[in-house]
C-alpha cells in the first residue's frame, strides 16, 4: 500500500508519521456535505482501484431518467436514506446541519 498503514478500527495513518488522509479530515469535505475534489483524490490514493466520483448535484428534472447520473442519484439517495433511519441517533436525524443531512440535500434526495 506504499507509505499508507491500517492502524486499528479502519482508521488509516500514513506510515511515516504524517497525519491522517485528507479525505478523513476537514481540508478534504465539503462544507454542503460530502468531500470536494482534494477529499476525492485523497481517498482514491488511500485505495487504489477506487472509482469514487463527484457527487450528482444536478436537480433530477434536469436528468435524462435511466442515464448513469439519475441511476447513481437514485442508489445513492436510497443508500443514505436507509443509513439515516437505521444508524443514526434522533438528534442527528434532526440536525440540518449533520454530514447525513448535508449529503442528502446536495444529492437533492
Amino acid at each position: 500500500m506504499g507509505d499508507i498503514a491500517l492502524r486499528g478500527k479502519g482508521r488509516v495513518m500514513m506510515a511515516s508519521g504524517g497525519r491522517t488522509p485528507a479525505w478523513q479530515r476537514k481540508e478534504g469535505k465539503s462544507e454542503s456535505g460530502g468531500l470536494n475534489r482534494k477529499g476525492i483524490a485523497s481517498y482514491r490514493a488511500a485505495n487504489p482501484g477506487s472509482k469514487l466520483s463527484m457527487a450528482v448535484t444536478t436537480k433530477p428534472s434536469k436528468l435524462k431518467p435511466g442515464s448513469k447520473s439519475a441511476n447513481r442519484r437514485k442508489s445513492f439517495c436510497a443508500r443514505m436514506k436507509g443509513l439515516k433511519k437505521r444508524l443514526t441517533s434522533a438528534k442527528t436525524a434532526r440536525d440540518p446541519n449533520s454530514r447525513v443531512n448535508k449529503s442528502l440535500r446536495k444529492w437533492n434526495c
